[in-house]
């Protein structure tokens, strides 16, 4: 299932995201993976969580993030549950149409029975009408 906590810059959605990944992997039978554009909230994620600094590697458009998310996936069978921080700006689609992209992550994270959340720096108002379905909470 997939998620979206929407909300325009300095709304909070990181900090969401961050209390949401930290008590969900309490409860976790499975890992949980936090990729981010940087390593900054390293210390403030339990050390069950894995955070990826995807800055580390070279994803420069929408069909490379979503390779890498999939060798994520592949890679751990294990794999419960993904959070997605400054999605937008990660997966390479600022100031473009969102809603086949979240169909998309949608139907990935259906597929292999994973909980994945996104930030996504937009007032719920702006997103897209096919992306509201998916939004937990506007910030």
């Amino acid at each position: 299932m997939l998620h979206i906590i929407a909300g325009r810059k300095g709304k909070g959605k990181t900090k969401y995201l961050l209390d949401k990944a930290n008590a969900a992997v309490k409860e976790a039978t499975g890992s949980t993976v936090y990729v981010d554009k940087n390593d900054k909230h390293m210390h403030e994620l339990s050390n069950r969580v894995r955070l990826i600094d995807i800055s580390q590697y070279p994803i420069r458009s929408y069909n490379a993030f979503v390779g890498f998310i999939c060798g994520i996936i592949s890679q751990d069978y294990d794999l419960q549950e993904i959070y997605l921080d400054s999605f937008l700006k990660v997966s390479h689609l600022e100031g473009q149409d969102i809603t086949a992209s979240i169909k998309e992550l949608a139907a990935i994270a259906d597929e292999h029975n994973l909980e994945m959340t996104l930030s996504v720096s937009m007032d719920e108002i702006d997103l897209p009408e096919g992306v509201a379905p998916f939004v937990e909470i506007a910030l």
